[in-house]
């Protein structure tokens, strides 16, 4: 039975090599990752290849590089978090939501802001 029209040929659960956890931390769905300007080595995995490719032109989330990537977001974290791991990668936290804003503290700088006229 051949696949249908793109359906992938190799399932995306071999990318992660049979492991059930990646080597380094687990990283965050909306981690941002960087490409490194180290070289690739030859024998690096087309999958792995295909993500630092993507990440040529700048930054992306775990989650983008999944969608660009068309694999599952726990696979994309197994590549991104091995390429970590060989310094052709960086990884940082996702930028955290903004607080609330104290409404006090900005009624009394509209007051402050007024009393200067």
């Amino acid at each position: 039975m051949s696949p249908g029209p793109g359906r992938r040929l190799i399932p995306a659960y071999l990318v992660t090599g049979g492991r059930t956890r990646p080597t380094g931390p687990a990283l965050d769905r909306l981690a941002v990752l960087v490409r490194t300007d180290t070289a690739l080595p030859p024998d690096l995995g087309s999958e792995q290849q295909r993500l630092c490719e993507l990440l040529e032109p700048g930054a992306l989330t775990v989650v983008e590089c999944a969608a660009h990537l068309e694999l599952p977001v726990s696979a994309t974290v197994f590549l991104a978090t091995d390429l970590a791991a060989s310094g052709h990668l960086h990884t940082r936290p996702p930028i955290p939501s903004a607080g609330g804003t104290d409404r006090s503290l900005v009624e009394r700088l509209l007051v402050g802001l007024r009393s200067l006229h």
